[in-house]
């Protein structure tokens, strides 16, 4: 399986998570770094090429991990600005009955979960097929990693993000000639 891996930084907490995802899994990071600011304006004049990119990284993925942090109890406004490109255009966005699924880790106690259903809130709108869980929402993320914070070794956090990723691959595998509503997580 294929899946586009859309995530705030490069080298942070959350992309090592993936380190988890197992075996069959092949993972294209989706560079969001470049995107310029969602505009109306800039959209109607055609999307600038970062934009196509990434659309294209999204179309090309059977599947769509987005790794967000928390900052001030909410997803960061880079991984919220690539959302806005990619639900547009809308009702025929790339989003569109595509499967996502949601992960984060945070270095602080609240675990990432107002940062989560931000992003869940936001892929409503253009029709993604939200995976439901495993849940991987990890707080104090420092103790999930070894010494050198490069690999998780949190028994937990490592089975469930190979869960996500299993239902992840699960509802890419659904057939796509009867999607389903959008599944919601709970708050």
């Amino acid at each position: 399986m294929r899946v586009a891996l859309v995530a705030h930084r490069h080298n942070e907490t959350n992309l090592r998570l993936v380190e988890a995802a197992p075996p069959g899994v092949e993972l294209v990071e989706a560079d969001i770094s470049n995107l310029p600011h969602y505009h109306g304006d800039v959209e109607a004049g055609g999307a600038p090429e970062p934009v196509e990119e990434l659309r294209a990284a999204v179309r090309e993925a059977d599947g769509v991990l987005l790794a967000t942090p928390e900052y001030n109890r909410g997803t960061s406004g880079v991984l919220k600005n690539a959302i806005d490109w990619l639900s547009r255009p809308a009702l025929v966005s790339v989003l569109r009955w595509k499967p996502v699924a949601v992960m984060g880790a945070t270095t602080g106690r609240g675990g990432i979960r107002r940062a989560q259903q931000q992003v869940r809130d936001a892929l409503h709108f253009p029709g993604a097929v939200v995976v439901a869980g495993p849940e991987v929402a990890i707080a104090l993320a420092r103790d999930s990693f070894d010494e050198e914070g490069g690999r998780l070794v949190d028994g937990e956090a490592r089975a469930a993000v190979a869960g996500l990723m299993e239902a992840l691959a699960e509802a890419a595998s659904a057939p796509s000639s009867t999607p389903t509503a959008p599944v919601m997580a709970a708050a």
